[in-house]
């Protein structure tokens, strides 16, 4: 695999009156959807299904007729009806860069769709979870594209986990809005349990994240440990697609100890920054860890 990047559909159940607390709207409809999200009141609520009942327009036009709402907000909406999260500028307090949860129906969002799809067909139906996701360069922006990955995945409805393997310059829990907190280190040092360092990102269905945590003296020692394997085999029985995010290569050994235990890797190069040299050395070092490349993602942006 090799890529270079370069409404509503439910009405109201009822067109008569509306109380405050909407139980005349069904739970998934548009209307009701608006009312939780604070875009229309209960009183405009009525406006729009008088409007509704005497034009025959389905209650988002009605709203858009009457000005209540935007299209972005319809947008919204139908995410959220069809299980598609995303984000308007400002929600969230995430990065601008993912994409994929700013700039759902953009051209760089294609380009994460289809690397999930080859890697849904290439590897993670063929009964592999886990996937280390690898770059040379320290500046060839890894750690935001396995961000987005992990949401377009969880966007499709597989139980996603990203774990901030990255244990000397770790971003996740920024890309996130993570307090600094226990995380993978902590795990692997015998500190903390798994299942309380592991979160749940509401933002975003089936996604979880689990973060680098304290930053150790002795990041690969750590993660060569045996219980590295057994963590990564009790995650496995918890979700269906484990995403890790490593340490550039120019930097360390790290990702190499991740991807022998993966045994998968998606390689990831920055146009005009990374060299093919770097790349081939990758793929050599990586040959004799024993771990397959899945993959190269060739990215722009």
């Amino acid at each position: 695999m090799s890529i270079t990047s370069t409404s509503e559909t439910r009405k109201l159940s009822d067109p008569g009156s509306i109380s405050a607390n909407s139980s005349h709207i069904r739970k998934f409809s548009i209307g009701h959807i608006l009312l939780d999200m604070g875009k229309i009141t209960p009183v405009e609520a009525e406006r729009v299904l008088r409007l509704q009942k005497e034009t025959g327009l389905r209650f988002g036009d009605a709203a858009l007729k009457l000005g209540l709402i935007t299209e972005a907000d319809i947008q919204l909406v139908l995410a959220q009806q069809f299980d598609y999260p995303y984000l308007l500028p400002g929600q969230g307090n995430h990065p601008p860069e993912l994409v994929v949860a700013y700039q759902p129906f953009g051209a760089q969002v294609e380009v994460f769709r289809a690397v999930r799809s080859q890697l849904m067909l290439r590897w993670f139906t063929s009964g592999h979870k886990a996937l280390a996701v690898v770059s040379y360069n320290l500046s060839d922006g890894v750690s935001l594209f396995a961000a987005n990955l992990a949401v377009v995945f969880s966007q499709l409805g597989e139980r996603t986990l990203l774990i901030d393997a990255n244990l000397r310059c770790p971003q996740q829990h920024e890309i996130f809005n993570l307090r600094n907190r226990q995380g993978l280190s902590d795990v692997l040092a015998g500190r903390a349990n798994i299942s309380e360092v592991i979160a749940k990102i509401d933002s975003f269905i089936d996604l979880s994240v689990l973060p680098a945590g304290t930053l150790p003296p002795n990041p690969l020692e750590l993660l060569n440990r045996s219980l590295f394997d057994e963590l990564n085999d009790q995650l496995a029985n918890q979700f269906d697609v484990i995403l890790y995010d490593t340490l550039a290569v120019s930097s360390g050994a790290d990702a190499l100890a991740i991807a022998a235990r993966t045994d998968g890797v998606l390689v990831v190069a920055h146009k005009n920054n990374t060299r093919l040299s770097d790349i081939n050395m990758i793929n050599e070092q990586l040959k004799y860890s024993g771990a397959e490349v899945v993959g190269s993602v060739l990215i722009d942006f």
